[in-house]
């Protein structure tokens, strides 16, 4: 596709919606000058909420929990300078379904620092959505899927949520430069998780 658009002349947009949550951007300044030691993802969501009956996200393909863990890749991808590589992963199955229901992720950032992703898309409850990074000079927190910052344990502002406004103004704008933007990373890290991760099965799932 990215061949094909360069041929054609066109604009191709391939753009993650978290990544303009209104609190990235701001973490994402403050993280590039700072050492990260560790890092901690929380994305658990119930499935009967955001999915209620769409079987097509458990067939093969469907990604799962994976398809709002993207998004959570997404960001981390965005905030931490360097390079994130998957080093070890369990998907856990429901039975007789083709995609994962919950999954455990461990990266290293830059190969030293530990990332933990946790993604569960059967929590009951409260809602989570949280990536903490821990550095060398104190920790921060986004809350929300990005909402929300909080910065060495104090509550930061940050402009109001417009992250649909923001994907059409940039789309806009690459449309009259004639110019693609496309950055497949989340979705590689998604597809090394598949690839590499150790199969669990767990009980059967229905809506």
């Amino acid at each position: 596709m990215v061949a094909c658009a360069k041929r054609k002349g066109v604009t191709l947009f391939a753009k993650w919606h978290s990544r303009e949550a209104p609190a990235v951007d701001r973490a994402r300044q403050w993280l590039q000058e700072r050492t990260v030691t560790a890092v901690r993802v929380h994305w658990h969501e119930d499935v009967r909420i955001w999915h209620p009956g769409q079987e097509w996200i458990w067939q093969a393909g469907g990604f799962g929990v994976f398809d709002p863990g993207v998004n959570a890749l997404s960001i981390l991808t965005r905030i931490l300078p360097g390079s994130l590589v998957l080093t070890a992963a369990t998907l856990s199955f429901p039975r007789h379904r083709d995609a994962p229901i919950e999954a455990q992720l461990t990266l290293t950032h830059d190969h030293c620092a530990s990332v933990e992703v946790s993604l569960n898309f059967r929590h009951v409850g409260h809602q989570r959505w949280d990536i903490e990074v821990e550095t060398t000079d104190g920790a921060i927190l986004l809350q929300e899927g990005g909402a929300k910052l909080e910065m060495l344990g104090a509550a930061t502002p940050v402009p109001e949520s417009t992250e649909y406004p923001r994907l059409y103004q940039r789309f806009a704008a690459l449309i009259q430069d004639r110019q693609s933007e496309v950055d497949l990373t989340p979705l590689h890290l998604v597809a090394d998780a598949f690839l590499c991760g150790r199969r669990t099965e767990v009980e059967p799932f229905s809506f």
